[in-house]
């Protein structure tokens, strides 16, 4: 499996499949196909905003908003930001992260941000991955404000288990979006890393941070003044195909909520992450 990944053009596949999966055919195609899709990833249908036969394609499925009120936003100070299923969840102890037993990643490399130590460093990580059969919109698991984004061009490896177990750096190496909001316990990082087959990463706030797009991939830092006002539950973006989320909190959080996480490993978005 490892000599095939390394051979594959990872980055033109993952938009050959984008493009595929996002094709809007004959309308029998889409039923057949977004059916075909649900039955084998059981997905259940009834949690979708609207009925199958309006989704033009399988990727407009999978990306589908749920009915309001399926996923209520919890009462803990943070919420889980994402159907999926969480894999790792440890201190940030020496600028250091957890990808798989045996290998770990730097933050700094991770963050590509040269304040990460002070935001970050002795705080508390947590990695939330979504596979096919999961609802693929990130949510705000804070209230707080936007103020930074920074896009971080990379490879398009694959983040499944046998990937984080042998990909050194992998996360540290794949594409990603840093999404900072800043709360009154201090700065949360929500980070969209990329993976194969991924077409793009889309923030609802600011469409103009893509990922996987032709051209030039070029390191992009933005800071928005004034600042944009989000709240738990909020909806920050989506994968265009599966993924990962890893969510990074400051000290002062761990500190206060160390001892009492609801860490699953299967969450739901909106679903309390504090006991």
């Amino acid at each position: 499996m490892s000599a095939i990944t390394r051979i594959l053009p990872k980055r033109r596949l993952s938009r050959w499949v984008g493009y595929f999966m996002h094709w809007q055919g004959p309308s029998l195609w889409a039923r057949l196909s977004i059916r075909g899709f649900a039955w084998l990833y059981n997905i259940d249908l009834n949690e979708a905003e609207k009925a199958y036969n309006e989704y033009p394609s399988i990727g407009e499925f999978f990306v589908r908003r749920l009915k309001s009120g399926i996923r209520p936003v919890g009462s803990s100070w943070a919420v889980h930001p994402a159907d999926s299923k969480i894999t790792q969840a440890a201190p940030i102890d020496d600028g250091t992260l957890i990808q798989a037993k045996g290998h770990t990643y730097k933050l700094s490399e991770f963050t590509q941000d040269p304040d990460c130590s002070k935001k970050w460093a002795g705080g508390f990580f947590m990695t939330y991955y979504l596979c096919p059969t999961d609802y693929h919109r990130v949510h705000s698991p804070v209230d707080g404000q936007i103020t930074d984004v920074r896009y971080m061009p990379g490879e398009l490896w694959p983040v499944n288990e046998w990937s984080t177990s042998n990909v050194p750096n992998l996360f540290s190496v794949n594409e990603r979006v840093l999404v900072e909001i800043q709360t009154d316990l201090g700065p949360v990082g929500v980070v969209f890393v990329g993976a194969t087959n991924v077409g793009h990463i889309v923030l609802s706030f600011d469409e103009k941070i893509r990922g996987n797009q032709k051209g030039p991939h070029i390191f992009q830092h933005k800071q928005y003044s004034p600042e944009i006002p989000v709240h738990k539950g909020s909806e920050l973006g989506m994968f265009r195909l599966g993924s990962t989320v890893v969510m990074l909190y400051p000290p002062s959080f761990r500190q206060k909520f160390e001892k009492n996480l609801n860490l699953g490993p299967a969450v739901r978005v909106n679903a309390s992450l504090i006991s």
